[in-house]
């Protein structure tokens, strides 16, 4: 059943996995005492686990890789997956997302304050995990300062409260406003730029943007951040901090519905499809007389747009911001967002914003092991789905003869 050669690999798999986590929970140093506790058997526990799970991917995926030759060869079409099934059929998508938007409304009643915060963080990261896809998902451009757009939006919002008692509604779609015109600002150098090089320039347009809100004191109060952002308003109603959290937690839903809504029409349209053909080939879609340029500025503003409205909402929700709050991490996260989701497909992103948020704040139970087991499980998740939890629905087109004897 096990070959000499899976064992062997997943042999150095296991010394591998033990090397790597051998500080982390082999060495344990008391401070007070100034003892150091050698604890050998995790060691040990670790070798054999990875070991195990790694022989266990291998017959896994070679099992796969015997079903699609057999498959192949009887000439039996692979079979859709049952979730592409649902998302594809309107009699299984309607009374799904009606079931799930009626839990959504009902949940804040049901769980406490505590948990309704949490979920509101989770449906921010939908948002920017779904303007994220259209940059990466859909052209294909791989962004990792994204985060420099979200503290665009953040910022818009906290200086013109503080300096024109600009309101939330009013903040709103100025602060998507700029935010679009830092993507163009950032669109028009990079226009010839791909891959790599376009990862790293963008990585350092993230970088710069964090710096100048961190040493520009007279502009943005530098690293003491702004504080007492005022909440998003209800017809001047004053409200308590759990009535507060509540209403925030209404709009964030209404702006997901909202989100999801324009990022489904983009992606059916005609620049949708520009989109999906610059990714595919950038000189095959030059070539079929798409503007490469128009197509990149716009994916890069549109995305830019989605980080700029949540950023508002982020300074409304926390009433405190400082550049802390924009690192690189930031981005990393809302990247890992979109790849672990499924590049391109918009029900994907969402699963994986909600895993990756909420799954650290209930692993907390694992203590100190809660980020080992978070990571272990994105590990898994890459190993056996590698194109994401839902991926993308690749549209194939067939030419078929008519009856008496024309193509259509």
């Amino acid at each position: 059943m096990f070959s000499l050669e899976q064992l062997k690999k997943s042999l150095l798999v296991s010394l591998w996995f033990a090397f790597l986590t051998f500080p982390l929970l082999v060495i344990k140093v008391d401070p007070i005492q100034r003892t150091v506790l050698w604890r050998w058997e995790n060691m040990v526990l670790v070798a054999i686990g990875s070991f195990l799970v790694s022989l266990l991917v291998r017959v896994f995926n070679q099992h796969q890789e015997r079903r699609r030759e057999r498959r192949a060869a009887g000439g039996i079409a692979e079979r859709e997956p049952l979730i592409q099934v649902i998302l594809r059929e309107p009699k299984y998508l309607y009374p799904l997302s009606a079931a799930v938007l009626l839990c959504s409304l009902i949940f804040p009643h049901l769980v406490s304050t505590y948990q309704t915060n949490i979920l509101i963080t989770a449906l921010m990261y939908v948002m920017l995990g779904l303007g994220l896809n259209i940059v990466v998902g859909l052209a294909g451009l791989l962004d990792l300062g994204y985060v420099a757009f979200y503290a665009v939006g953040a910022y818009s919002y906290a200086l013109l409260n503080y300096h024109f008692d600009v309101g939330f509604w009013m903040a709103l779609p100025i602060g998507a406003l700029l935010a679009a015109m830092f993507g163009v600002l950032l669109g028009f150098p990079v226009l010839r730029l791909r891959g790599d090089y376009l990862a790293i320039v963008t990585l350092g347009f993230g970088e710069i943007i964090r710096l100048i809100l961190e040493n520009w004191n007279e502009f943005s109060q530098g690293p003491s951040g702004i504080s007492n952002i005022p909440r998003p308003g209800f017809f001047g109603v004053e409200l308590s901090l759990e009535s507060a959290i509540l209403y925030l937690y209404y709009i964030m839903i209404a702006m997901v519905i909202f989100t999801i809504f324009v990022v489904n029409r983009l992606q059916d349209s005609r620049i949708g499809r520009a989109w999906v053909a610059l990714r595919e080939d950038e000189i095959a879609c030059q070539a079929m007389g798409i503007d490469k340029r128009k197509t990149k500025l716009t994916a890069f503003a549109l995305g830019a747009t989605w980080a700029g409205m949540v950023g508002v909402i982020f300074a409304a929700k926390t009433t405190f911001i400082n550049p802390a709050s924009f690192t690189f991490l930031e981005s990393a996260i809302i990247l890992c967002i979109v790849v672990l989701g499924g590049m391109g497909s918009i029900f994907g992103v969402i699963v994986g914003a909600l895993v990756l948020i909420l799954l650290p704040e209930y692993l907390r139970a694992l203590s100190d092991y809660r980020m080992l087991a978070f990571g272990a499980v994105l590990v898994t998740m890459m190993i056996f789905r590698p194109q994401g939890v839902v991926a993308n629905i690749r549209r194939s087109y067939q030419f078929r003869a008519n009856p008496d004897g024309e193509g259509q």
